[in-house]
């Protein structure tokens, strides 16, 4: 298990929000926390670590009067780590490029690929055409409905009508280099983790593959690393001090190295 570390990307500010808040009417979201810090500052912290593998977000679409000035933040903390961070938020096959070549090692896509709730594999093609599977990742967050994990989009905002499961997982494996997964319903809460869908994770996963979602202290890493079987990676925002949190940034650095 590594830990990938976080820049999430609201408003232009460095945030912490509860996942399942954020609304694109308004650009409204329930913060957790507001960074005094840029996007740089972070992803100079996150390099001079030796942390890789870590994802800016931009959690505004595009459409957003806040978009240009979000992205902003994150071409600057691709800049600043060229080659250690990854890059989701609007990402398609027009842009893609442009944010590889500022600095991101791969993009994260989500919406493009399940757009209007249905998974389009021509979509994926365009994706694999444009940027090769060793720089894409899926992103495959979801939210539990009717016992069953469904993956959601646009900002977590959309349910589609692909469950998360050992098929799916195990079809999009050949498509990309990783994958993401926010436990959405436990997003940005701080209250443990999604148990069953680590479990899933650590059973069904044979790419490299990052939770998020609920970690708040380190009974909480324990429980991931062995449901996880220790080969699934973890990203932690609102818990970490960094972000207002009670988790010390050092002390979790320490612990996933033991």
């Amino acid at each position: 298990m590594k830990f990938r570390p976080c820049i999430d990307i609201h408003n232009g500010a460095v945030k912490q929000i509860v996942g399942g808040s954020l609304k694109d009417q308004g650009d409204a979201a329930a913060e957790n926390f507001v960074a005094k810090q840029d996007a740089a500052f972070f992803a100079q912290l996150y390099k001079e670590k030796g942390l890789e593998g870590g994802h800016v977000i931009l959690l505004n679409p595009v459409s957003s009067a806040y978009y240009e000035k979000t992205k902003a933040q994150a071409l600057e903390a691709l800049h600043t780590y060229p080659g250690g961070l990854q890059v989701g938020g609007g990402i398609n096959p027009f842009n893609a490029e442009a944010f590889l070549k500022a600095g991101a090692s791969h993009v994260i896509v989500t919406s493009y690929v399940f757009s209007d709730g249905q998974f389009k594999k021509d979509r994926l093609k365009e994706l694999l055409s444009a940027v090769g599977k060793e720089h894409l990742v899926l992103d495959l967050s979801c939210r539990k409905r009717e016992s069953a994990y469904f993956i959601v989009t646009d900002r977590w905002q959309k349910y589609t009508d692909t469950k998360l499961n050992a098929d799916t997982i195990e079809e999009f494996s050949d498509s990309c280099d990783e994958f993401l997964i926010h436990a959405v319903d436990v997003e940005g809460k701080a209250q443990g983790i999604e148990e069953e869908l680590a479990a899933m994770l650590g059973a069904e996963c044979r790419i490299p593959s990052t939770y998020a979602g609920g970690v708040h202290n380190f009974g909480d890493l324990q429980k991931l690393k062995e449901l996880g079987k220790g080969k699934v990676d973890v990203t932690i925002g609102s818990a970490l001090d960094l972000f207002g949190g009670n988790m010390k940034f050092e002390d979790v650095l320490t612990y996933i190295k033991k």
